[in-house]
Order: C-alpha cells, then structure tokens, then sequence
C-alpha cells in the first residue's frame, strides 16, 4: 500500500513497472542494463482516487496521459535502477497530493476608492501633459 494523504492511498498492484534502456552517461553499461523505470497507472480504472482528483490529475499531467487515460511516467535520472524506481513512485505521489489538494476559489474584490482616485488623477495628469504638445494654431 502506497500512502499518499490521509484519505487516499494506492495499492502497489495498481501500478505497471517496466524497465528500459537508458540513454545518456554511463559507458558499456548503458547498452547492456536495463536502468530506466517506465511507470504506468491507469488513473481512469483506478479505484482508489476520487473522481475530483481523477479529473485533476487527468490535466496536471498533461501530455504523460495517453489516450485511454494511463498516466505515464519515465525515470532515468539515476544510473542505478532501484534509485529511478523510488523516483518515478516519488514523482507518481507527488503528482497526486497534488490533484489531491482542491484549488482556492477567487475572491472577487473592487478596487479601493483611493485607487480609482489615483488612477484617474494620472489619467488627467498625463491628459495635460498631451495637451501641452499639441502645436497651437492661432488664425487671424
């Protein structure tokens, strides 16, 4: 079991691992080991998120969903294959506290009486300095 927040928590077999060939530093050994980790969770059959927190995660993660709603993550940061396994996991849960936590409503608010008078002082303000450009013609 994976714990993720206080309410939310995956079970291990939820989540598909395949390891791949990694590109980048590493000499003979990266032609020869398998260090990459491929994690795959199907956010959509999961049952243990909540819907909210489905459709969250479904646009957090963004072009990491496929089209039949797998979240795809690629480790390959480390050469060894247990540290990239605990770092797309740590990726994974990290990604999900997040879509777990619900965005704060925007509080519509006015502008203060001050402001709208400020703002309308500059207005006047840089309105004669414009004026004051102006060629001035005097017909006779």
């Amino acid at each position: 079991m994976i714990y993720i927040t206080d309410t939310i928590s995956i079970e291990e077999k939820e989540i598909k691992e395949t390891f791949i060939r990694s590109s980048g530093p590493g000499g003979q050994n990266v032609n020869k080991v398998a260090t990459a980790v491929q994690l795959r969770f199907h956010v959509l059959n999961s049952p243990s998120l909540p819907e909210e927190v489905k459709l969250r995660l479904i646009k957090l993660a963004g072009r990491r969903i496929t089209g039949d709603g797998e979240l795809v993550i690629v480790a390959r940061r480390y050469r060894t294959q247990e540290k990239n396994r605990a770092d797309a996991l740590e990726r994974l849960v990290e990604l999900i506290r997040k879509a777990a936590r619900r965005p704060t409503r925007r509080k519509k608010t006015k502008p203060a009486f001050a402001a709208k008078q400020k703002r309308l002082a500059d207005k006047k303000r840089r309105s004669e300095l414009k004026k004051q450009r102006r060629i001035t013609r005097f017909d006779d």
